[in-house]
């Protein structure tokens, strides 16, 4: 068993996908013998099953809307200067009293840029006391001229000993959607995708399920799917819909209730729902993606496109250039062409998607169990620049 100590930091804003992929990878370094502490600052902060690491609830923050420009706190106001002293001294108070050997920090700093007033001074704490890695999801959102390009570079190679990038090579690169990619190659590692085991054969019929992930923006999906239901040559199937746990209850209650239609807000069966399904319908997220590609599900992609978010589409184009899934783009969604897409993967044999390595929780844990035992990098006389 490795013994090392890891202090996780996790932060969603407002989907849940984060915390599912991290949590996995908590899972993972547990399994390898790690002791994880995991210090999350979203609403719901536990998230999924941590499998028994230890948690750290800071300071709740969520993005107010799809635009990520504005951050507000538990009582619903934009967080000041006092709020980001408070949650900076507790992240602190956590990180010096799990000792750790190494951390790993989600996103920072292709992402999470307003939360470089806690996470410098964290990095700043932890050079030279441990060894420092980045957990990076697949595709970044692509954004013109490539805003602090140079500022990513200097903390990256400051900071990280590695970047672990959660996907392979062979399916997206990073530098498809980072161009700063060269830059920081050194510290590049592709760890697989984070994917859950492949569903077990259920006894579930065949239906048309329509699932929304988080569920935050996922209320114009579920309405056009009520709507294309009568317009699908699927309509006397039976129709699922998962709404996910953040869809707001006023959109909840409006879906209205349907003979032949079920409206969930999640299931814990979900990958054999999928497996046993005539068609899915769904957005593009990371994991949304890794339960279609396990579960062989026939599956219609809508991804979400909103407030210039590119990830999605990015990663959705590439299923479908593939023949993985069929893709509807969001601002061409409307009842027909959803309807003509279900039916399309409903008459479509099941994607075998070969080739693509699914492995990355375990690999992750195996990189990281070996970079924890390793000196920790000298500090440096630098102070973080609180201006990036």
């Amino acid at each position: 068993m490795n013994g090392a100590r890891v202090f996780f930091y996790v932060q969603h804003l407002l989907g849940i996908g984060h915390t599912v992929r991290a949590a996995a990878l908590t899972r993972a370094m547990q399994r390898a013998g790690m002791d994880v502490t995991y210090a999350a600052g979203g609403f719901d902060a536990a998230g999924p099953d941590l499998g028994g690491a230890r948690l750290v609830r800071l300071p709740p923050v969520r993005a107010e809307d799809a635009g990520f420009k504005t951050l507000v706190g538990a009582d619903g106001k934009p967080v000041d200067d006092a709020w980001w002293g408070k949650r900076r001294a507790a992240l602190l108070d956590a990180f010096h009293a799990a000792e750790p050997d190494l951390v790993l920090i989600e996103m920072f700093p292709f992402g999470r840029w307003p939360f470089r007033f806690e996470l410098l001074p964290l990095l700043d704490a932890a050079l030279g006391r441990a060894r420092i890695a980045c957990s990076l999801r697949d595709v970044l959102v692509q954004k013109p001229g490539q805003p602090r390009r140079a500022a990513i570079a200097e903390i990256v190679h400051r900071y990280f000993d590695a970047v672990l990038v959660h996907g392979d090579p062979t399916f997206i690169r990073l530098d498809e959607t980072y161009p700063g990619t060269a830059e920081i190659a050194d510290r590049v590692c592709y760890t697989g995708y984070v994917a859950p085991e492949a569903p077990c054969q259920g006894s579930h019929v065949a239906e048309v399920v329509v699932s929304a992930g988080g569920g935050v923006t996922g209320g114009d999906l579920m309405r056009t799917a009520l709507a294309a239901r009568p317009l699908s040559g699927q309509a006397a199937l039976p129709w699922r819909l998962l709404t996910g746990p953040n869809l707001p209850a006023p959109e909840l209650s409006a879906l209205g209730r349907e003979p032949g239609i079920a409206i969930e807000r999640m299931r814990t069966d979900f990958r054999e729902l999928l497996a046993a399904s005539a068609a899915s319908v769904s957005q593009a997220g990371y994991n949304t993606v890794m339960d279609l590609l396990v579960s062989r599900a026939r599956s219609v992609v809508v991804p979400f496109s909103a407030a210039g978010q590119t990830e999605q589409a990015f990663r959705a184009r590439r299923l479908a250039e593939r023949g993985w899934a069929h893709l509807v783009d969001e601002d061409g969604l409307t009842p027909q062409r959803l309807a003509e897409a279900i039916d399309r993967a409903a008459r479509g044999s099941r994607p075998r998607p070969d080739g693509i390595d699914l492995d990355g929780a375990r690999r992750s844990a195996a990189l990281l169990a070996a970079l924890a035992q390793g000196p920790a990098r000298p500090e440096t006389a630098i102070a973080a620049n609180m201006s990036l």
